[in-house]
Parts: structure tokens; C-alpha cells; sequence
């Protein structure tokens, strides 16, 4: 009983971590990312849809992507949903692709960035918290309902306490990392 509770614990504090480090790729830092472009969908024939289901998403050099369409008209809505996006780069469209080159950040830009990692920090410290919660509430009910003794719930929640500890320690180690990464010139 308490090694399920454990191991879907775990499970979903691994998720948030797998979720956290996907929005940390979205964030720009000075070095181009095709990752910047995953949360970014375009119109394909009615359907929003992924630019990197449209198109060859490349990184050429660290301060340039480009974005080759398998479609012609697409370049121009490519250019459109870039433009429209939160990125703040703008977009350089030719014949055959699309160019996104990467403008070196401002300290003010840098200082914003590491302010929204801080914040997504947060939100993946509380979604730990929040498996640690649920996890605690199964035990303490397998206890009321006589399934399990007082040394095994003890013994279960210094657990999943120690599960949590473990991951909070991990969303902090990469947020630090992430942070030097914007903050780095």
C-alpha cells in the first residue's frame, strides 16, 4: 500500500519536473533554441498546428534559426505567427524560409526572463507540493481506515517527504542553472 502510494508519488514529481524543464527550453537566452518555437502554432489549412509539423526547424548558428517550410505559402504565415508571438525577434522571410536571428539581450530583458523562470520555479515547487499533499492525505485515510499501522504511516510520510525534498532540491538546482544561462553575456 504505501510503496504505490510511493512510486505514483514519484511518478508524478517527475512529471512536474519533465513539465518545468519543457517551459525552461521555451525561454529565450542569448543563444538560438529550436525549442524556442515549440509552444508557437500556425494556421494550416484551418487547423492550428505546430510550426515544426509545417516546416524544418534549424539552428544554424547560435544567433540564427531558420524555418523552411514544406509549403510555400507558409512562409508567409510562419512570418505572421512569429511576429505575433511573445519572442520579441523578427522574423526575415525569403523565397524558401525564413530567418529568425536572435538579438543579443538587454539586462532589462535578462532581468524579466530570470524574474518568469523565478515564477515557474514556483509553479513547479507548488505541483511537488501538491503530490506531496495528495500522497499524504492516502496515507493518513489507509491509516483511519485500519489498512496500514501508525509506524507505517510514519514511516510512509517520512517518505514522501524525503521524495520531496529530493525534487524541490532538483526544480532548484535547474532553475539556477537556467538563470546563469540569461544572465550570462
Amino acid at each position: 500500500m504505501i510503496n504505490d502510494i510511493t512510486t505514483d508519488t514519484d511518478n508524478g514529481m517527475k512529471k512536474a519536473i519533465e513539465s518545468f524543464k519543457r517551459d525552461l527550453q521555451k525561454i529565450r537566452t542569448g543563444r538560438a533554441n529550436a525549442a524556442m518555437l515549440d509552444g508557437l502554432k500556425v494556421d494550416y489549412y484551418g487547423t492550428p498546428t505546430p510550426i515544426n509539423q509545417v516546416a524544418t526547424v534549424q539552428v544554424v548558428d547560435a544567433r540564427l534559426i531558420t524555418v523552411k517550410p514544406w509549403e510555400k505559402p507558409m512562409i508567409a504565415i510562419i512570418d505572421k505567427a512569429i511576429r505575433a508571438s511573445d519572442l520579441g525577434i523578427n522574423p526575415v522571410a525569403d523565397s524558401d524560409l525564413v530567418r529568425l536571428p536572435i538579438p543579443p539581450l538587454t539586462q532589462e530583458r535578462r532581468r524579466d526572463l530570470a524574474k518568469t523562470v523565478g515564477k515557474q520555479t514556483e509553479e513547479a515547487r507548488v505541483a511537488i507540493r501538491s503530490s506531496r499533499r495528495d500522497a499524504m492525505d492516502m496515507i493518513k485515510d489507509a491509516e483511519k481506515e485500519k489498512q496500514i499501522s501508525e509506524d507505517e504511516r510514519k514511516k510512509g510520510e517520512k517518505n514522501i517527504q524525503d521524495l520531496t525534498d529530493k525534487y524541490i532540491a532538483s526544480v532548484e538546482d535547474i532553475a539556477k542553472a537556467k538563470e546563469k544561462e540569461i544572465m550570462e553575456l
